[in-house]
């Protein structure tokens, strides 16, 4: 059972980031040029089409460490265990993609490329980190209060 609550958690967390950078990238009006919804087929096109608009590449780190980071959090809440580990997995997961991205598509300044090894890990460490601060805390507030009422 817990194999399928931590698939569950991993997948919340990837759907969590994966939307945050979808809407992320949709901010700026300038950056996405095609009407219906099908970013993948027209990754290439957009990524061509901002090559030098080091902006594009800046919201798309922010909105990737957003993203990460509240991935991180949703997996944490959803498993059970090793709740760091499993948000700095969100992390990994979408630094492999970040880089097949790269891999795929070569439009990427080089600050990026060196720049999401520096977002995605810490980004989503610290969305576990948080999850695990607040279990912690509630965990100490409810052996606090159950040791005032046997008083």
């Amino acid at each position: 059972m817990d194999f399928l609550r931590n698939t569950l958690g991993v997948l919340a967390g990837l759907a969590v980031a994966a939307l945050i950078i979808t809407l992320g990238v949709k901010i700026d009006s300038d950056w996405v040029t095609y009407k219906e919804f099908a970013p993948f087929e027209h990754w290439g096109l957009l990524l061509e089409s901002v090559q030098g608009k080091d902006s594009f590449f800046i919201a798309l780190l922010f909105f990737g460490g957003l993203g990460v980071t509240f991935g991180g959090v949703v997996t944490a809440i959803i498993v059970k265990y090793a709740k760091v580990a499993y948000a700095i997995l969100i992390g990994f997961i979408m630094l492999f993609i970040a880089m097949l991205d790269i891999i795929i598509y070569p439009y990427h300044p080089v600050f990026y490329k060196i720049s999401i090894f520096l977002i995605f890990f810490p980004f989503s460490w610290i969305g576990g980190k948080i999850t695990e601060i607040i279990y912690e805390r509630r965990k100490k507030r409810l052996k606090q209060a159950q040791q005032q009422h046997h008083q």
